[in-house]
């Protein structure tokens, strides 16, 4: 799917290559204080869920999602989501939300969780535009201490 963004230029989602995995660490690193390793993201290429956002043949965005059996019924878990800073606030977050959140559900899914930092008030605006609904804390979730929120969301 290809989508305009304020910049005129087109930005497409699609899945996660090798040759995508430097750039992701790069986005992770700047945009978290405790940055999956590059490992963590070699182990899920080939994953229907790993996607990146390309604009002008630049990664500029990823999301790593899964589904896991939960008792007969699916969960769909969005474990990492981030934006490249120069490209914050161009709706690329939501062109990767949705995308995930449509594999999730093409996987089986009936329903998709996720951590959130407490502290992140842009992220937690985001997954609430998207359904998802607080669940409960997680005290000292992060190694700095901060708390994390579990939001839900179904997809029947």
């Amino acid at each position: 799917m290809t989508v305009s963004a304020p910049e005129g230029d087109d930005v497409v989602v699609r899945q996660a290559e090798r040759a995508d995995l430097l750039a992701v660490l790069r986005i992770e690193k700047a945009s978290f204080p405790q940055p999956w390793p590059y490992d963590a993201f070699e182990g899920f290429l080939g994953e229907r869920g790993f996607l990146v956002a390309v604009a002008d043949d630049r990664v500029v965005g990823y999301v790593v999602s899964d589904v896991t059996p939960n008792h007969g019924r699916d969960i769909g878990h969005v474990k990492d989501i981030a934006v490249h800073p120069e490209r914050r606030g161009d709706g690329i977050g939501s062109e990767l939300l949705a995308h995930s959140l449509s594999v999730l559900a093409a996987q089986g899914a009936t329903s998709v969780k996720l951590e959130v930092r407490e502290g992140n008030a842009g992220a937690r605006r985001l997954y609430r535009e998207f359904g998802f609904e607080g669940l409960r804390r997680i005290p000292g979730y992060y190694d700095d201490g901060e708390d994390a929120i579990i939001m839900v969301r179904s997809l029947e």
